[in-house]
């Protein structure tokens, strides 16, 4: 992998984990009954969120949101086991798998 690419694919996962992170924040205040202490950190993580998604290697804004989508899908099941201790079925593997291979495809596919 090319350093663009390592960055790039560091920029995504970072991107995702802030993002759910900071979407997290919001959800706890509004389903989990937690402080709103939290809604401070949570939009600092949505920040980093967006500058992370920045700093994607790709010459469209939209495409570079159409890959990350892969991603985030793939990241959320991480956090779906990690955090909120529920593990991802196979179901959700496989969804996951095939939207990674759509992220690649639309980020690295030949342009006519």
């Amino acid at each position: 992998m090319s350093g663009a690419g390592a960055a790039t694919l560091l920029a995504y996962v970072g991107a995702a984990f802030a993002e759910i992170g900071g979407c997290f924040a919001f959800w706890a205040v509004a389903r989990l009954g937690k402080s709103a202490f939290w809604l401070a950190p949570g939009a600092l993580s949505l920040f980093a969120f967006a500058a992370l998604l920045t700093r994607v290697e790709t010459e469209a804004a939209g495409r570079a949101y159409a890959a990350y989508g892969g991603v985030y899908i793939a990241a959320s099941l991480v956090w779906l086991w990690a955090v909120e201790g529920v593990r991802p079925d196979r179901w959700d593997a496989i969804g996951a798998t095939i939207c990674l291979i759509g992220a690649v495809l639309i980020l690295l596919g030949p342009r006519g």
